[in-house]
């Protein structure tokens, strides 16, 4: 009997299920097998093609695969979903990625390493607070321009003195709001620090909102 050439994994939570097929595309076997006993499954079975979908859990896999000596390849989810035959469970999501693994022209996602995927992790949060800021900035300028719209136009039937200290209280809100930015940024210091390292590290230049905040 002709040995595996590839095996397809379904990733999940406690139970893997697992998909064999030989060269010539046939099944060899279908195995629902649980998390701790995965690796030594395939510590017992020669050097093949691993395949997998690309996700944060798969690069971890890959990596202990990887160690055992199989080849892994990690395949988009998008690029899985056309290449399942009947309706969607673990056995038909294995079979599904161990055939799309198996075209000479599919795509593949690199296995990350651990630093790697740390420092996605730091920019996705990154990016998080930017946004966070972003959407922070925005409502205080509305609520600000707001209340001086609304105000202001009142400010004729009030004396002299009171208008006065509606436009110094408006003035001061402004500029408070103007520097709203530094001040979210200042909240985070270590991470615009990381951040500013690693893009030196890679050649980019900081932000404006980096460089303040270090």
């Amino acid at each position: 009997m002709e040995q595996v050439s590839m095996i397809g994994i379904d990733l999940a939570k406690n139970s893997f299920q697992l998909h064999g097929a030989r060269r010539d595309g046939s099944v060899a076997f279908r195995k629902k097998l649980s998390r701790g006993k995965v690796l030594e499954f395939l510590a017992s079975q020669p050097g093949c093609i691993v395949a997998m979908e690309a996700c944060g859990g798969a690069h971890h896999w890959g990596r202990e695969i990887e160690r055992l000596g199989h080849a892994v390849r990690l395949v988009p989810p998008a690029y899985v979903k056309a290449y399942v035959k009947r309706q969607k469970n673990d056995a038909a999501d294995a079979e599904a990625i161990c055939e799309a693994a198996s075209r000479p022209t599919m795509s593949f996602v690199a296995v990350k390493t651990t630093e790697q995927q740390a420092r996605g992790m730091l920019f996705r949060t990154r990016d998080l607070l930017v946004r966070q800021r972003t959407q922070t900035i925005n409502v205080r300028y509305a609520a600000i321009w707001r209340s001086s719209a609304s105000l202001l136009p009142r400010a004729r039937f009030m004396s002299s003195a009171w208008r006065r200290r509606l436009e110094i209280r408006i003035r001061i809100c402004r500029q408070r709001s103007a520097n709203w930015p530094t001040f979210c940024w200042s909240r985070s210091p270590v991470l615009a620090r990381r951040s500013t390292a690693l893009r030196q590290k890679s050649g980019q230049r900081p932000g404006r909102m980096a460089r303040c905040a270090g």
